[in-house]
């Protein structure tokens, strides 16, 4: 039997368990620009995605206690924060709140970084910066 998996080289790509699966990808669109790059959907419409935003990938997919996954919502807080990295912080963060993210403090100068935070509808915290040179 041939070998019909591609070669991968060691990455980390963070998943985000959501609440309403597909709209999130959907959010996730228009709040970041990201890129559908791979998705499968079950009869009750729940998405396992990959999303690309600017070539740094994550993926999305409904929350699914019987496996230990669980969204914010259902956890009332979550337990990882996305830090996006972009050249143009604040107009991300402009973008994502018009989608629907709410502001938990605008962008700014912190620790060195041009810093803004956001919370997506979902319940997940982005932390939306521009580090400093290195």
């Amino acid at each position: 039997m041939p070998n019909t998996l591609a070669p991968v080289a060691t990455r980390i790509c963070p998943q985000l368990s959501v609440r309403r699966s597909a709209e999130a990808v959907e959010f996730y669109k228009a709040a970041f620009g990201a890129v559908e790059l791979y998705r499968v959907e079950n009869a009750a419409g729940e998405v396992v995605s990959t999303l690309a935003v600017d070539g740094a990938e994550f993926w999305v997919a409904e929350e699914a206690p019987a496996h230990a996954n669980f969204s914010p919502e259902t956890l009332d807080g979550g337990t990882t924060r996305m830090l996006l990295e972009v050249d143009d912080p604040r107009s991300a963060v402009d973008r994502a709140v018009a989608a629907g993210a709410t502001l938990v403090y605008p962008v700014h100068l912190a620790h060195g970084w041009l810093l803004g935070r956001v919370v997506d509808p979902y319940g997940h915290h982005w932390e939306v910066g521009r580090p400093p040179a290195r």
